[in-house]
This record gives structure tokens, C-alpha cells and sequence, in this order.
């Protein structure tokens, strides 16, 4: 039998190797889509090259726009575009397993989890993932901050992020940024012999189709599975903002509305969700769990897979129907003038995610500089400091920080 064709061969070889640094990512990628954005230029961009920083901005841009997790669907359009369809779907089962896996355990076991115990753990690594989306920031505006204009768009979007914390902020920042810069698509090069707009409606129809049966068989079946995925789905198909606007939208369904979990439990749980690396929509395979408590542990089990299928489904459908013809869409000069704005406002918004994650971090311990005036310095501000400084030297792979915060939460006192 004679061996594939050398391509074939590299483009397997090289489809290996992504899905071993997804691997990394989804054990590793602490502190939300905006620590994630700097974990991703880092080993994807830097280091492997699969694709170019400006390329990875689009990208982010793009699924910004879109409801549904927003790191999730970028890694998946960065699997799309490395191996197709197949290589994406393994992309997105590999990064989102570790922390789906951990949130069903921790949904199965709620009543032997000591908060205080994991709080102890984490508590070095929340600083460290204020530090990623520093270096986040700092990398991005250094790629795409080019014209005042830009310069412009970063300020007013980082302080509008921060000061105006709604969900529909975001997309329309984001569009807002693109709309300013489409007005000097006359400076964007002719692109001669350009490829014809061609769209492909199947995973477009598939997600409408989906969206629609899964209500009808709700309301006519009545079982719970089958209503809690149209609960999930529903939820992945509406909410911008990722998993922080996620968290009061389950919480007034799945706790207040249903009483599927006390407000306890959800506390107990979403606070486990931001200590656990991948994607915070993990949360969903937790409330899933514990919803399906009275059906045994093969219930809960199913209501995990419920809730992780029904959150992620959707954003990866969407993802996959624009990914098809967004390289097409960028040949039209309006389109490529957009980016520029497009992608100053998604480093002012990584800006303002950098003091938003700040603020909530509970008060660490002090070091203590002894002498005749001694004085504690916090070490949150130090750790944040240090973690951008390591990443700035970039000789230390990202999760040796992390597993250093880890250990440092397992051994100090």
C-alpha cells in the first residue's frame, strides 16, 4: 500500500500537534477569554505559527460579535481553518473536556467540596490571571495601535467597557469601532480577481432548526433532559458577553425560577468555574448535574452532557456557518477597512477586562519587608506585575506559572 502524499502527511503531522496544544490550552488557559487571548498569541501565534496575530484578532472580533463562548468558538475557526470540519470538532471536544469533566465531578460531589480548601488553592492563581490579560493587552495594542484613530478607539472603548458593564456593550463597541474606520476604505489596496461570495446556509439552518425542535419537544415531551438542553440552548444562542453574563442569566432560570440548585450550590460552583482552566462555560455541565439529582448518578451524568451540548452547541454552529466565507467577505475593501477599528476596540476592550479582574481579587496575604520601618506590600499587585514581567522575558511556557501559583496555594500557609 503506498504512503499518503507528503501534503497529506504534513497536514496530519501538523493537525497532531494543534490538538496537543489545545491539550495545553484547555489544562492550563486560566482567567477567562482574556487570559486566553494572551495564552493563544503566545503559543499559537509566537510560537507554532498556525496563524498571524492580525489573523487571531479577526477572528476574536468575529465570535465577539456572535452570542455563544467566545474562546471557545475562536480556537475551533483556528482548527476549521487549519484541518476542516473534523479537525475543528476534535478541536472543540479536547479543550472544553478537562473543565467539563471537573464541573460534572465537582456537580456529583457538591456535598463533600470544601469552598474554603479550593479558595485556598486558587488564590495565586487569580492574581497570575489578571498578569495574562495584562501581557494580553499590552501585545495586542502593540500589533494593531498603528493611527490615532486607533489610538482613539482603544481609549473610548476601554473606558466605556468599564464603566457601562452591559452585555450588548461589547458587539456594539465592536461594530461601533468597525463602523468608524469603514469610512477610509478608499486608503485599502483593489483586490483584482476577487472570489465569488458564496454561502453556505447548512449550519445556519441546522442551529434555527435545532433551536426550534428543542422548544417544541420541550413543551410537548415534558422531560427534563430534553427541557434542560432547550434551557441550555436557548441560553448559548442569546447571550453576549461571555461566561460573566452567563452566571445571572442561569441563576435566575435554574435558581430562582426552577429551584433546580440553591443559591448556595450555584455560588459554590460558579466561584469553582473561574478557578478552573478553559471555558467558563463549563458551568453549564455543573447546573446540568445537579438538576438531574433525582434520577441517580447515570441522571446526573446525562444532565451533564445535556448542559455542556446545549451551551456550546450553538456558538459552534454559528461559528462554523460565517467562518465559511469570512475570508471571502474580507476581499471587499469596506470590510477590510473595518478591521482596523474592529481590532482597536477589541484591545481597549482586553484593556479594561485587565482592571475588571483586578478589582474583585479578595485580599491576598502581605509580604512583610522587615526593618525599622517595615512595610507590607500586597502580593496581588506583585504577582500581576511579576506574571507580565515573565511573559514579557518569555523564556517560561505559560503553565509553569500557573502550576507554580497552584503549588504555592497547596504549600504556603
Amino acid at each position: 500500500m503506498a504512503p499518503p502524499p507528503r501534503g497529506k502527511r504534513t497536514r496530519r503531522v501538523r493537525g497532531i500537534i494543534f490538538l496537543k496544544d489545545v491539550a495545553v490550552l484547555g489544562l492550563t488557559a486560566f482567567g477567562g477569554p482574556q487570559a486566553h487571548t494572551a495564552m493563544m498569541l503566545r503559543l499559537l501565534v509566537d510560537k507554532r505559527r498556525y496563524l498571524t496575530s492580525a489573523e487571531l484578532l479577526e477572528l476574536m472580533a468575529l465570535c465577539q460579535v456572535l452570542p455563544g463562548p467566545t474562546s471557545t468558538q475562536t480556537i475551533t475557526a483556528i482548527g476549521f481553518r487549519l484541518g476542516g470540519p473534523n479537525l475543528a470538532y476534535l478541536t472543540l471536544l479536547i479543550w472544553m473536556l478537562p473543565a467539563v469533566c471537573i464541573m460534572t465531578v465537582a456537580g456529583l460531589s457538591m456535598s463533600y467540596l470544601d469552598k474554603e480548601q479550593v479558595a485556598q488553592l486558587v488564590r495565586f492563581v487569580q492574581p497570575v490571571a489578571v498578569g495574562f490579560v495584562a501581557f494580553s493587552a499590552y501585545k495586542i495594542a502593540e500589533k494593531v495601535i498603528h493611527t490615532k484613530t486607533s489610538v482613539a478607539l482603544l481609549v473610548v472603548s476601554a473606558w466605556a467597557a468599564y464603566f457601562f458593564q452591559l452585555p450588548w456593550v461589547l458587539p456594539l463597541l465592536l461594530l461601533g469601532g468597525g463602523l468608524v474606520t469603514t469610512f477610509r476604505y478608499r486608503k485599502q489596496p483593489l483586490i483584482k480577481n476577487k472570489q465569488p461570495l458564496r454561502i453556505e446556509w447548512a449550519n445556519f439552518v441546522l442551529w434555527l432548526t435545532v433551536f426550534i425542535a428543542a422548544a417544541v419537544l420541550g413543551h410537548y415531551t415534558r422531560l427534563l433532559p430534553v427541557r434542560l438542553f432547550e434551557n441550555f440552548y436557548r441560553n448559548g444562542s442569546l447571550v453576549f458577553g461571555g461566561g460573566q453574563v452567563l452566571a445571572p442569566l442561569f441563576y435566575t432560570e435554574f435558581v430562582e425560577f426552577k429551584g433546580y440548585l440553591t443559591s448556595a450550590e450555584f455560588l459554590s460552583g460558579y466561584g469553582l468555574t473561574q478557578a478552573l482552566p478553559g471555558p467558563n462555560f463549563s458551568f453549564a455541565a455543573y447546573v446540568g448535574a445537579l438538576a438531574m439529582r433525582d434520577y441517580g448518578i447515570g441522571g446526573q451524568v446525562m444532565g451533564a452532557l445535556v448542559g455542556a451540548a446545549g451551551i456550546f452547541m450553538p456558538g459552534t454552529l454559528l461559528i462554523f456557518f460565517l467562518i465559511r466565507f469570512w475570508d471571502q467577505l474580507k476581499q471587499y475593501r469596506v470590510v477590510k477597512a473595518s478591521l482596523e477599528g474592529i481590532n482597536a476596540v477589541s484591545a481597549g476592550l482586553v484593556c479594561a477586562a485587565t482592571f475588571l479582574l483586578y478589582h474583585p481579587l479578595p485580599d491576598g496575604p502581605a509580604w512583610h519587608l522587615p526593618g525599622r520601618y517595615g512595610v507590607d506590600l500586597p502580593l496581588n499587585p506583585i504577582l500581576v506585575g511579576v506574571t507580565f514581567l515573565v511573559l514579557l522575558w518569555d523564556r517560561l511556557p505559560s503553565y509553569v506559572l500557573v502550576l507554580g501559583a497552584l503549588a504555592a496555594g497547596a504549600l504556603l500557609p
